[in-house]
């Protein structure tokens, strides 16, 4: 178990619009408003098209995280995430979980974590910065080369534009 002490920055509503690809709107959203970590305590959206960690094979490996996909089209969804930055690469990390229902299917539910997603009418998301300590994503080579949630040492904020 890790934990730290968070300083809280900002506080964010945002709206995506229908048409938005999520993740490209998220990472414009960060730039824009200069957020480089945080957490997203909730969100609910409409969404057209859908991607989600998933799998109907067997599993050969049940302790292995799948890395495939399954689509879903049509859904109603809330969800939570965290966000950490990627030092070399310049960028944010989102790391989503989503419940979605299929709407032409009697809400049938799916949960997992989001890959992709292209907006139906809207997201309405609630974000709050985080300023210190620093969030970071290393892969876990001893899991599966997994990229887990690391709280930096440093007490330094990022910068703000």
């Amino acid at each position: 178990m890790r934990a730290a002490e968070l300083t809280m920055g900002r506080t964010f509503a945002v709206h995506f619009d229908h048409g938005d690809d999520f993740y490209p709107a998220l990472a414009e959203f960060c730039a824009q408003y200069g957020v480089r970590q945080g957490f997203i305590p909730m969100f609910i959206a409409g969404m057209r098209d859908v991607q989600l960690v998933g799998t109907c094979e067997k599993l050969e490996n049940p302790d292995a995280p799948v890395w495939s996909a399954v689509h879903l089209e049509n859904v109603e969804a809330i969800g939570g995430g965290t966000l950490a930055y990627d030092e070399e690469s310049g960028t944010v990390l989102p790391h989503i979980h989503v419940s979605v229902g299929l709407k032409a299917h009697s809400a049938t539910a799916h949960t997992s974590h989001l890959l992709g997603a292209k907006i139906q009418f809207l997201t309405e998301m609630y974000l709050v910065e985080v300023t210190a300590p620093r969030f970071s994503r290393p892969r876990q080579p001893d899991l599966f080369d997994v990229p887990l949630l690391s709280f930096g040492q440093s007490t330094d904020t990022p910068a703000h534009p």
